[in-house]
């Protein structure tokens, strides 16, 4: 059964107060947001400690940063102000960078270049916390819940949460392809007319990188709202494309209708898993992050299964470095609990290791991570112009704190070199087939 799509408010929905105004006359509506109206559970002591140990972190960095009514610190950088250092600190205290988040939703702290702050924090995130206390994460960071597993039931769930909250809403900051992924540009920094063009680059990059051409049979896991699907089909190719997401499938069934390609295009709300058939190219646009750690083998035994001989599959991939994806794949973050549940951004090495056993190669890698910081920023500039629009889609103001922090934090995490976004062109490593026949 289809369930109720968070994070949004109806009409005249009661709301309850706030352990610190948003904005002038908003509460926090604590259905909604219980961890965020309420403060979390800690002692002063806890508190004080971890005050101590941000503070001493913070002087290190370039950021100037004002507690409360006191003078700022620091000679550069963004300016960070808490304006309630008691529940800043405390939620930091008991719930770590989840509680930084949240401290940011709940309007305890904000600055005056949101994702210049954020950027610093990223290139020094490694040396935020000392050593010793590095060594007991497993002590203090939360575990990730069992219920977002990506099990085909939890996966269908975790893309609901996040896919389904509104095609309106992603089309006030997304550009008329409805895409939502890297764009690549042919120069920046850019401007919003140059992002549908970009995104239509990056397409044709991946569709070219797959061999799609006249007949090509093409298989697309994660549809979006049809945009790739559409520039297959206009090349000639026939294309099965799947999502688990019930909004997006709607849009991109009306989409290719219009467009007059209905009868070289099948759309089904169908987990990756159960897809059958032969293709001679499977393309995937920034969909192994959702797949979870757990069920990465079982994805590349799936793409390989489906694949021609001969065949293609080109991968559009966020990646991180490997050791940081070793030191946080159990860790639940902030991202987790309120953005994409269940997912995990891979390593190249993670992909090449898994990939590796069921028969796959990369042979092919390109990296492009500064043109997604750009895609981010024109997508957050365009979201935080329209604060009316959102509310009158029904999404209050800790919803819009809520994605223009997701928005600024993944745009650092680019900026900061943190983060990556990659195109992989992976193809059969043996010469022969399970049964024996030559591919």
């Amino acid at each position: 059964m289809k369930t109720s799509v968070p994070y949004r408010t109806e009409a005249g929905a009661a709301l309850a107060p706030a352990a610190a105004p948003i904005t002038a006359g908003e509460r926090v509506d604590a259905a909604r947001w219980p961890d965020v109206a309420r403060r979390p559970r800690g002692s002063a002591a806890r508190t004080a400690a971890t005050r101590l140990l941000v503070q001493r972190a913070l002087a290190a960095l370039p950021l100037r940063v004002a507690l409360g009514d006191a003078p700022a610190t620091g000679a550069e950088g963004p300016l960070l102000r808490v304006h309630d250092p008691y529940a800043f600190f405390r939620r930091i205290g008991t719930d770590g960078l989840i509680g930084f988040g949240e401290s940011y939703m709940a309007g305890e702290w904000d600055t005056d270049e949101l994702v210049g702050a954020l950027t610093v924090l990223a290139s020094h995130l490694t040396s935020l916390v000392p050593r010793p206390l590095q060594r007991l994460r497993g002590a203090w960071a939360h575990r990730r819940p069992r219920a977002q597993r990506n099990t085909p039931e939890g996966a269908r769930e975790n893309i609901h949460r996040h896919y389904d909250l509104s095609n309106d809403l992603f089309a006030l900051f997304l550009d008329r392809t409805m895409t939502y992924s890297s764009a690549l540009f042919p120069r920046r920094p850019a401007g919003w007319s140059d992002l549908a063009g970009a995104q239509h680059r990056k397409i044709d990059r991946l569709l070219d990188l797959a061999g799609v051409g006249e007949g090509t049979r093409l298989l697309e896991i994660g549809t979006g709202w049809g945009e790739l699907a559409l520039r297959a089909a206009a090349r000639g190719a026939r294309v099965v494309t799947v999502t688990l997401s019930h909004e997006q499938r709607a849009l991109a069934l009306a989409r290719i209708a219009q467009a007059g390609y209905a009868d070289r295009v099948s759309v089904e709300l169908c987990d990756y898993r159960q897809v059958t058939g032969v293709h001679d190219a499977v393309v995937s646009v920034e969909m192994i992050e959702a797949v979870g750690e757990e069920y990465w083998p079982v994805y590349f035994e799936t793409l390989e299964r489906l694949l021609a001989p001969g065949g293609r599959i080109a991968l559009q991939a966020i990646t991180m470095p490997h050791d940081r994806m070793r030191a946080t794949r159990t860790t639940y973050t902030w991202i987790h609990k309120y953005i994409f549940p269940g997912g995990l951004i891979p390593s190249v090495q993670a992909i090449e290791e898994c990939a590796a056993p069921a028969g796959l190669r990369v042979k092919e890698n390109d990296g492009f991570g500064g043109h997604y910081a750009e895609t981010l920023r024109l997508w957050r500039e365009r979201f935080t112009e329209q604060p009316t629009t959102v509310a009158a889609l029904g999404f209050d103001g800790v919803f819009r704190r809520m994605w223009e922090f997701y928005l600024a934090y993944s745009e650092a995490g680019f900026r900061a070199g943190y983060l990556d976004v990659r195109q992989l062109l992976l193809t059969r490593a043996a010469t022969t087939a399970r049964n024996g026949d030559p591919r």
